[in-house]
């Protein structure tokens, strides 16, 4: 090529090109190291565009490649993830430059719930999933994911209580220094909202929704009343004569109650001995609790569609309003299945009896969590 074409390439400009610039830099080879699951899932979309992200917001001389791997993190005797065997093991095998491991282990350094977690020694950095909250999780770790590069790559000073620059400013999260051997730092989650956030995480990682379909007997016990109620003319007339506001107590009931049943018969709720672990089982059972909830609320809500179209299909305008004493409404239809879903729920607390304490627990917790709950009842023992 004569100098005329060389001039006229697109990748040429007065100061050098982007690919002109990452020849005259560096090469720094990251990986993300993630638990099967919901934090491969989460890795998976986050490489495609990781490489491009990092240019722009870290260093545009470098050029960054990004790879990953899913593969089982173990944890050490204090259910913790070990940083530093952990990148002996994978970094050299791999050949990165700095390795982050994402997990949706909750993480705590002392009485913080932390986010992120930072090891020069080890050029490795930790995301934990339910740091990031429930909404924009992928957002979320993306931005923790280049704070961590920025940080293990010398980018960026450290301040301690301070907020990160790429941090939005109404975020809890705050950069801290080290309380642990094998860490230099990391973002804790600090005040109530931080809690908020960690515990709107956790109860996303159990992945309410999964109850229905776990909890067979329970379902069918609770559809099974449902539908005998539709076609009961005594429930006609009860949930004609309720207001809604009653309506709305009485599945509100009905929808604790369930949940309460099902923590209490399947022992979920959590009581250490210790004096220590006391304070973080607040968090877990507040996990537990909120996840039942919206777990149930789900089979409610499922339940109650169900209902309303089996309500609409055998229940015959005429014939309902002979029973009613005057012409069916809509209206009529939704109070009836508004009540037989509430007597359903009901049914359907007595109907999990059937289900083995471990399918509960498997319906109720992320694989982490159940993990958890393995370790300290194995420990106590």
């Amino acid at each position: 090529m004569d100098d005329r074409a060389r001039d006229r390439s697109p990748d040429r400009t007065d100061g050098g090109s982007t690919r002109e610039r990452r020849q005259r830099g560096r090469r720094v080879r990251v990986g993300l190291l993630a638990d099967p699951g919901p934090p491969t899932d989460l890795t998976a979309a986050l490489v495609p565009d990781l490489s491009t992200v990092l240019a722009a917001q870290v260093d545009d001389a470098t050029e960054w490649v990004v790879s990953t791997e899913s593969r089982e993190i173990p944890l050490d005797d204090e259910g913790l993830v070990p940083l530093e065997s952990l990148a002996r093991e994978h970094r050299e095998r791999r050949e990165w430059d700095v390795m982050i491991v994402v997990t949706d282990l909750p993480r705590r350094i002392g009485t913080r719930p932390v986010a992120t977690v930072l090891s020069d020694r080890a050029s490795t950095g930790l995301v934990s999933l339910p740091g990031l909250g429930a909404l924009g999780v992928r957002r979320r770790a993306r931005r923790a994911v280049v704070h961590l590069v920025r940080a293990l790559t010398g980018h960026e000073q450290r301040s301690d209580g301070e907020r990160p620059p790429d941090i939005p400013r109404l975020s809890p999260l705050r950069r801290v220094g080290a309380e642990e051997e094998d860490t230099d730092a990391h973002l804790a989650l600090v005040g109530l909202r931080g809690r908020l956030r960690l515990l709107a995480g956790m109860v996303r990682d159990n992945r309410p929704w999964r109850l229905v379909p776990h909890l067979s007997s329970a379902t069918a016990a609770a559809a099974a009343t449902g539908a005998y109620a539709i076609v009961t003319t005594t429930f006609w007339m009860m949930a004609s004569s309720l207001s809604s506001l009653r309506l709305l107590l009485i599945s509100v009931v009905a929808i604790v109650a369930m949940a309460t049943w099902l923590i209490t018969y399947n022992h979920l709720w959590d009581r250490p001995p210790e004096q220590d672990a006391r304070a973080k089982a607040v968090l877990y059972n507040a996990a537990t609790v909120i996840t039942m909830i919206l777990g149930v609320t789900c089979m409610y809500v499922l339940l109650y569609l169900a209902g309303l179209l089996a309500a609409l299909a055998l229940i015959d305008p005429g014939y309902f309003s002979s029973q009613l004493h005057r012409p069916p409404s809509f209206g009529a239809y939704l109070k009836l299945v508004w009540l037989a879903s509430s007597v359903g729920i009901v049914a359907g607390a007595l109907g999990s009896s059937l289900e083995s304490e471990e399918a509960v627990r498997n319906a109720t917790y992320g694989r982490r969590e159940r993990e958890r709950q393995r370790g300290r009842n194995a420990s106590s023992k």
